[in-house]
């Protein structure tokens, strides 16, 4: 099995690039994030045409979520307020779409796209936090029904500084600040585990590229795109990889596709492989 997660910062905009990514990668699932378009206007025949099965959580200009699988879904959540239906916060906070959740094949994927914050004076950094200690109770309301899960998404934050082309200049900035790290690590738990580190523990991996100031020219990015799988969906990872070239496209979202690959459902007689990485 194999899941991938994608900002494409606008999926109209970016439909080609995507279409083509999935022709070549092949995913069983691709988790979109920042869609930029009403579920009504989701190009959705674009992805039937080719067979996929599309869930979207969709909103105009900003945000929006989407999972395309080959295979169709089935329990799909929209929104914190699925998962935590007495939380008055979950409601409000469930006006952004950035939360979207289904079952493939028994395994939870939740796919996210967290709030940026803007900076550590603006008044999006707070939501930023309010957002986190919420995915934090979602998370949680989830683990509680005990399914292989997998949290995929673009989390607007480089949790160390191996994640960060210049951590001497950025840590403690927006994305690397230190009450953002710590809120994500406290929603994240001790379960849910990095894949990407698993195979790949050195610096120099990024997945965002700014568009400002030549960034994709001279490779300063950040890892913000992010897979997280529960102890026994680890166990089965075979490795996990960033596909840079989509950055280097024309036009392109400035985010790259990451994506994990899972022998799932477990076979007892399969040989583990943690050699592949893209």
């Amino acid at each position: 099995m194999q899941i991938a997660s994608w900002n494409v910062n606008s999926v109209r905009t970016r439909l080609e690039h995507v279409l083509h990514w999935l022709d070549q990668a092949q995913p069983d699932l691709l988790c979109l994030q920042e869609t930029k378009v009403d579920d009504p206007q989701f190009p959705l025949e674009a992805f039937t045409a080719k067979g996929y099965h599309v869930e979207i959580h969709g909103q105009k200009a900003y945000n929006g979520v989407a999972l395309v699988s080959r295979t169709g879904l089935d329990d799909v959540r929209c929104g914190f307020s699925a998962e935590l239906k007495e939380d008055a916060e979950a409601l409000e906070l469930g006006e952004q779409k950035r939360v979207i959740s289904g079952m493939l094949d028994g395994v939870r994927v939740v796919n996210l796209y967290v709030p940026n914050g803007s900076g550590l004076k603006s008044e999006k950094y707070p939501y930023k936090l309010r957002w986190l200690a919420c995915l934090q109770r979602y998370l949680a309301a989830i683990q509680a029904r005990d399914e292989p899960l997998c949290v995929v998404g673009d989390f607007n934050i480089a949790l160390e500084a191996r994640d960060i082309h210049d951590p001497d200049r950025l840590t403690g900035g927006i994305m690397a600040s230190e009450p953002e790290r710590t809120a994500l690590r406290s929603a994240l738990g001790d379960n849910l585990q990095d894949v990407f580190r698993v195979f790949e523990p050195e610096a120099g991996h990024w997945s965002w590229w700014d568009y400002r100031s030549g960034a994709w020219d001279r490779d300063s990015g950040w890892r913000i795109d992010h897979i997280y799988l529960s102890p026994e969906l680890l166990a089965l990872a075979r490795g996990c990889g960033i596909h840079k070239q989509e950055r280097g496209r024309e036009q392109p979202s400035d985010h790259a596709p990451v994506m994990v690959d899972l022998c799932w459902p477990p076979e007892d007689d399969e040989e583990d492989d943690n050699g592949w990485n893209s």
